[in-house]
């Protein structure tokens, strides 16, 4: 039996099977089909797909699906159309650079001849130049690659992904419509793609001598773990529990890094967040002398405002390596740096006995009657008793953000947060993304209205694909961070009936769950309800309040607004 020919679409497709990619995103168009085609004939040794083909509603939430992938899978593909689709995907690409996710965006593009035979075509700009796609996405992306001949398409497509793996950041392949099926040769072994960049042994040991030289004299010693811990692997989430319990001092969080230490360790002492901290994790961090940053991203909104930073310096370690105030190192890799450092380190306790003064008492939580009103507060109380071990739990963009932080992980529960990019609407397809790759954890959303309207439609993706995720959408009639930090008429929005939405995308086949609550007592019967519901999603519209949010959302607003108001610098 004749073996059917290699193509470069065969190519792509054996190379995302190799890094571990199982499920491609995909909306279609005429650039990509026969890449499509290629992609989804990819069989295992069973004769099964070894690629499944994920189709979503349009390409903003294909891309964010496939950024909602990459974080539980460690890298993801987003395979789209020439210009109308690229364009629109670059934004949760751009999601996925800022929240160091390796997303490999995949497009189509025109016919080779076209451009040299200076052809207009449909989904362009009405100009004979195709390359601007390209250029655009070398802005956002860590490396970008055009296959022109079938002939470089292994060097360009393994250049973009061991790119993408190495730097955790996106890259971007294009591929013309005519090439996608074009003879290619076969690829090499996938080591040369996915072997990481090794420690270099004498920069280590430099660095190492470097932190304890930082450390040595230090009588207040804390640790502040930022995102970019989990970005590092697991290796190095425990590399850095090993350290902390070597030298025996407080570890805080940053908010986009809650749950990447566990929360019930004995140093753990909250979410440093500024004025709107938990546990007091800011009075401890403003009181050491010494502060380790492991990961750490230092933004406007991380910061409430830039009136958080600390104020000792830092000694930061990063991805792939370790910056003192006067110095640096590169090639370091975290987890070999955090390794190294706890069989140096002297244990020094004295933020601990410190935080023990300064940890505040438990509160109180008032438990609402059964025909009480909806409040934020009752949400998150009865939402609280749901996360588990086995649980994930999204919070978008708004005051689902402070709600989410306040909640209690426990052992193994994980937190999903996209605070640098903080696209409204994120959650709801990176939710549906997340969980094809991890579908026995339950996944639990907390999404604002104004959020919700952005992304709706691939609830219709959680239906088709029966996945039990449970979202609880607030409705309050608006853009609630917004009008913490500027109010105005425009973050009004039009009220939807979402309980009635989500049936119609049940349509004939879906199994769907929805109900809307104005009680706690309704909401109690409607958690029951999603806890039993199997076999497709369940939203649970939640009705509170307009102006019903957090203190710390209110706090938080006012100063990310004053920082955003500050006058030009007069040169």
């Amino acid at each position: 039996m004749a073996h059917s020919t290699f193509t470069v679409g065969d190519y792509l497709a054996e190379r995302l099977v190799q890094i571990g990619i199982r499920h491609h995103f995909v909306v279609p168009g005429d650039y990509n089909l026969i890449l499509l085609d290629k992609l989804g004939g990819k069989l295992d040794l069973f004769g099964k797909p070894a690629l499944i083909e994920v189709g979503c509603a349009n390409e903003l939430n294909c891309s964010m699906a496939a950024e909602g992938y990459a974080r539980a899978n460690g890298a993801a593909a987003c395979v789209v159309t020439y210009s109308v689709g690229a364009l629109s995907a670059f934004n949760g690409t751009g999601s996925a650079y800022a929240e160091n996710l390796p997303l490999i965006l995949i497009s189509g593009s025109p016919n080779t001849n076209d451009a040299g035979q200076f052809h207009l075509l449909h989904h362009t700009l009405g100009t004979s130049d195709f390359t601007y796609q390209l250029e655009m996405a070398k802005k956002i992306t860590c490396c970008a690659v055009a296959v022109d001949r079938a002939s470089d398409a292994p060097r360009l497509i393994d250049r973009a992904i061991r790119t993408a793996l190495l730097s955790k950041k996106p890259a971007y392949i294009e591929i013309p419509t005519n090439l996608a099926g074009a003879p290619c040769m076969r690829p090499g072994p996938i080591s040369a793609v996915i072997d990481p960049a090794p420690t270099n042994p004498a920069v280590l040991a430099a660095t190492i001598g470097e932190a304890a030289s930082y450390l040595h004299g230090k009588l207040k010693p804390a640790i502040l773990v930022g995102p970019k811990l989990r970005r590092a692997g697991p290796e190095a989430e425990e590399a850095l529990l090993k350290l902390a319990e070597a030298m025996g001092c407080t570890v805080a969080v940053q908010p986009a890094a809650k749950g990447m230490f566990p929360e019930e360790h004995p140093q753990y002492t909250g979410v440093f967040w500024g004025q709107v901290s938990t546990l007091a994790a800011d009075s401890i961090i403003n009181w050491a002398d010494a502060i380790l940053c492991v990961g750490t991203v230092f933004t406007d909104y991380s910061t409430v405002g830039w009136t958080a930073m600390p104020s000792v310096p830092l000694m930061v370690a990063e991805i792939d390596h370790v910056t003192f105030p006067g110095s640096t190192f590169g090639r370091v890799r975290l987890c070999d740096f955090l390794t190294g450092l706890a069989k140096l380190v002297d244990r020094n306790d004295a933020t601990m006995v410190e935080y023990h003064r300064l940890r505040p008492d438990p509160v109180l939580i008032h438990v609402a009657e059964e025909s009480d009103a909806l409040s934020r507060k009752e949400i998150q109380r009865q939402v609280q008793p749901l996360l588990a071990a086995d649980t994930t739990l999204f919070v978008e963009t708004g005051d689902s953000w402070f709600n989410g932080i306040q909640m209690k992980l426990p052992k193994g529960a994980d937190f999903e947060i996209e605070m640098m990019w903080g696209h409204i609407g994120w959650s709801i397809p990176a939710s549906f993304g997340y969980a094809l790759s991890k579908p026995d954890r339950r996944i639990i959303t907390m999404v604002g209205d104004g959020s919700f309207q952005v992304t709706a439609q691939e609830v219709s993706q959680m239906v088709r694909w029966r996945l039990p995720i449970i979202m609880f959408l607030i409705n309050n009639k608006g853009y609630t961070i917004e009008v913490e930090i500027h109010d105005g008429l425009y973050n009004r929005i039009k009220n939807w009936d979402y309980a009635a939405l989500v049936q119609a995308f049940n349509s004939t086949d879906g199994n769907a769950a929805s109900c809307r609550v104005e009680t706690g007592g309704e909401l109690a019967k409607a958690i029951e309800m999603a806890k039993e519901h199997k076999g497709g999603p369940t939203l649970i519209e939640c009705v509170i309040h307009q102006d019903d949010c957090s203190r710390e959302l209110i706090t938080w607003g006012h100063y990310v607004a004053a920082a955003n108001a500050r006058p030009p610098v007069q040169k």
